[in-house]
């Protein structure tokens, strides 16, 4: 089923926490809204099930117009932070309670229940309770109670923040396999990067209410609109430094390092911008040698990321092959880019 938010407007009182906000959310796609919290990720997916009711706009399933319909009538999956089971009754019961309130036959709710539990992996703990089942278990139960219904729209708010790394990791494979095999809409509501760009046909990243961006992680990476959408994207972060373009060039350090402007279309003479420097990509060997000393070293060890100090007390990152060994700190290193590699961006942060 296809979402459609159209001039999309939620205030809480007197403050306007989203203004007229358009997006398109396709159908059978897991999209993820990332940003910090507080951007209003989660006001935006609790308008969507109907918990939230809109202030102005519509909201749209399919082309059906459901801004003034109420929750328990969208057809709509939601899996909490929280799980939100209840104590007393089984994983059996759990799952079955949608159905349950529906009065749906007995049998075909046990036959309901078991292809669900299937699917997600917990057939074997239908008797349980959720006080003997692991943070992951309780988060598939959670998963089965929402799909069980076999709702149009399966909506997802920060489904993992309560497990650990390891679990973390196995429920995002899980949730997306489910996501696939169903082919149902989803929206993801994240505040982790991985989380978002491994789980998602594509991210909405919020700043303020705002969304600044839609695109496939890969486009979002490589080609993010301004520098916080690709300061919000990547781990370790990017590193950014202040650079001027003079006739056709830029130069770094005052002038100290210049390379030809990368792009065609080149800004006028005493333009300022902002180099922005992945780790993967500040690296031995490469042309464009933007010297400095190591400042911090941190072992991960499949990987080594250093922290290199300029002359101008900026810092870079880099990220390296720990099969090369350990470079120490202090020791003075001159890595450099690849002019094709930079992210360039105006004073005002927008790309160029």
């Amino acid at each position: 089923m296809e979402i459609i938010l159209e001039d999309f407007t939620k205030r809480f009182g007197d403050v306007t926490v989203i203004e007229k906000m358009n997006l398109k959310i396709r159908e059978g796609e897991m999209l993820a809204l990332l940003g910090p919290s507080g951007c209003g990720k989660s006001t935006t997916l609790f308008t969507i099930c109907g918990i939230h009711r809109v202030d102005g706009g519509r909201v749209l399933f399919g082309e059906k117009d459901v801004s003034r319909v109420a929750a328990q009538q969208r057809n709509v999956g939601v899996v909490f932070q929280s799980y939100a089971l209840y104590p007393h009754m089984s994983v059996f019961e759990n799952i079955a309670f949608p159905l349950t309130v529906r009065k749906e036959n007995k049998n075909t709710i046990r036959e309901k229940v078991a292809e669900i539990a299937e699917l997600v992996h917990i057939g074997e703990l239908l008797e349980r309770r959720p006080e003997q089942l692991s943070g992951g278990q309780q988060q598939r139960v959670a998963l089965a109670r929402a799909l069980v219904r076999k709702p149009g729209i399966l909506l997802l708010d920060e489904p993992l923040a309560n497990l650990d790394a390891k679990l973390r990791l196995e429920m995002r494979s899980e949730i997306r396999r489910i996501q696939l095999e169903t082919r149902i809409s989803a929206v993801l509501v994240t505040h982790d990067q991985v989380e978002a760009m491994s789980m998602s046909d594509r991210i909405a990243i919020m700043k303020e209410g705002e969304i600044l961006q839609v695109a496939s992680p890969t486009e979002m990476y490589q080609q993010p609109v301004n520098d916080f959408v690709a300061g919000f994207l990547g781990n370790p972060p990017i590193a950014f430094l202040n650079a001027l373009v003079q006739d056709g060039k830029i130069d770094v350090l005052n002038g100290k390092i210049q390379f030809d402007f990368p792009r065609n279309a080149k800004p006028s003479n005493s333009t300022k911008i902002r180099l922005g420097i992945r780790p993967e990509h500040y690296q031995p060997n490469n042309p464009i040698q933007i010297p400095g000393t190591i400042s911090f070293v941190e072992t991960q060890g499949r990987e080594n990321l250093y922290d290199v100090k300029l002359e101008d007390g900026s810092i870079l990152r880099s990220i390296q092959s720990s099969a090369f060994g350990t470079i120490e700190k202090n020791s003075q290193v001159s890595w450099g880019v690849q002019p094709d590699q930079l992210l360039i961006f105006d004073q005002a942060g927008n790309s160029i």
